[in-house]
């Protein structure tokens, strides 16, 4: 899971909203909207990342 905007390197937290492609190349919400839902990388459509749950022990 990529940490930060391949787009402009803004931190990506796993818990936090992202955007991937189907090659899991990774943006923000802000340069995903930026670049219309469309990876520059692959043209492939860009669709929200899946969150992870912080554990607590």
């Amino acid at each position: 899971m990529r940490t930060v905007c391949e787009r402009c390197d803004a931190p990506l937290p796993a818990d936090g909203p992202a955007m991937i492609c189907s090659y899991e190349c990774t943006f923000c919400p802000a340069c995903s909207e930026q670049l219309g839902g469309i990876c520059p990388n692959c043209a492939g459509e860009q669709v929200s990342r899946p969150r992870r749950t912080i554990r607590t022990a």
